[in-house]
C-alpha cells in the first residue's frame, strides 16, 4: 500500500492538524528506514555470505569433535532441524546440533509448568530434556554454530533478531510482525544486551531497535560483544 493511501485512510481517525502531522512524520522516517535498509542489503547479505563461509571452513575441525562428542553421549542424530519463520513469513528448517533428548518435543507438556518466560516464550533453565554435553555446548553457544550454514544459504544473518517458531508467530500481536521485516540471525540485541531482562516486551522491543537503527557498525559491534558473551558461558 502507498504511503499516500495510508495517510489518506489514516486522516480519518486523526482529527486535530498536530496529530496529523505527527502521523505523517512517523510514516515518512518508517519509509526512509526501510528505504535505506533495501539499498544495503545486497552489502548485508555479501558480508553475511563471506562470513558465514569462513567460519564453517575454520570450525569443521570443532564440528567433527561435537558430532562425535554427541554420537557418543546419547542416541539420536547429530544435528537437531527445527522449523522457523523468516523474513516476511518465509518458512525454513533452522540447524542446530542436538541438546537434547530425542523425545524432547513429546515431553514438553510435562514441564509447560515450569516455563520461566512470559508472553510466548517458552524457557526453563534446568530443563531435564537437555542432555549433559547439551549443557556445556549451550553454555557457550555451540549449539548454535551451525545455523553459519542457513546464513550461508541466505535463510539467515549472522545479526538480526531470532527466528521465531510458528506457534510464537500465531501468539503474535500486530506490531509484533515488524520482527518479520528484515532476515532472522544468529545472534542480536537481545542475546548481548538483554539477557538480564527475560520478558518477551524486552525482547520484542530490543528487536525493534536494532530494525529502527540497523547499519554495518551497529552489525558489527554486535559480533564483537557476542564473541565476548561466548566465552564469558553465559549461555543457558
Amino acid at each position: 500500500m502507498a504511503s499516500s493511501e495510508l495517510w489518506q485512510g489514516t486522516s480519518e481517525a486523526i482529527h486535530s492538524q498536530r496529530q496529523w502531522e505527527a502521523a505523517r512524520a512517523i510514516f515518512a522516517k518508517h519509509e526512509e528506514r526501510a528505504a535505506s535498509r533495501a539499498r544495503m542489503e545486497p552489502v548485508k547479505r555479501a558480508f553475511d555470505f563471506v562470513f558465514s563461509f569462513c567460519a564453517l571452513v575454520a570450525m569443521l575441525p570443532l564440528f567433527a569433535l561435537v558430532a562425535l562428542a554427541i554420537k557418543l553421549d546419547s542416541p539420536g542424530p547429530v544435528f537437531y532441524l527445527s522449523e522457523r519463520i523468516g523474513k516476511r513469513g518465509r518458512v525454513f528448517r533452522c540447524v542446530k546440533f542436538r541438546t537434547m533428548v530425542i523425545d524432547a518435543e513429546r515431553r514438553k507438556a510435562e514441564i509447560l509448568h515450569m516455563n520461566e518466560r512470559d508472553g510466548v516464550l517458552f524457557k526453563v533453565t534446568n530443563d531435564p530434556r537437555v542432555t549433559t554435553l547439551g549443557r556445556l555446548l549451550r553454555k557457550f553457544s555451540v549449539d548454535e554454530l551451525p545455523q553459519f550454514w542457513n546464513v550461508l544459504r541466505g535463510e539467515m544473518s549472522v545479526v538480526g533478531p531470532r527466528p521465531p517458531l510458528g506457534a510464537e508467530v500465531r501468539e503474535y500481536k500486530l506490531n509484533h510482525l515488524r520482527r518479520l521485516e528484515v532476515t532472522p540471525g544468529i545472534t542480536g540485541l537481545w542475546q548481548v544486551q538483554g539477557r538480564q531482562d527475560p520478558s518477551f516486551a524486552s525482547y520484542v522491543s530490543l528487536d525493534m531497535t536494532y530494525i529502527d537503527n540497523w547499519s554495518l557498525w551497529l552489525d558489527f559491534n554486535i559480533i564483537l560483544r557476542t564473541i565476548k558473551v561466548v566465552f564469558a558461558g553465559t549461555g543457558s
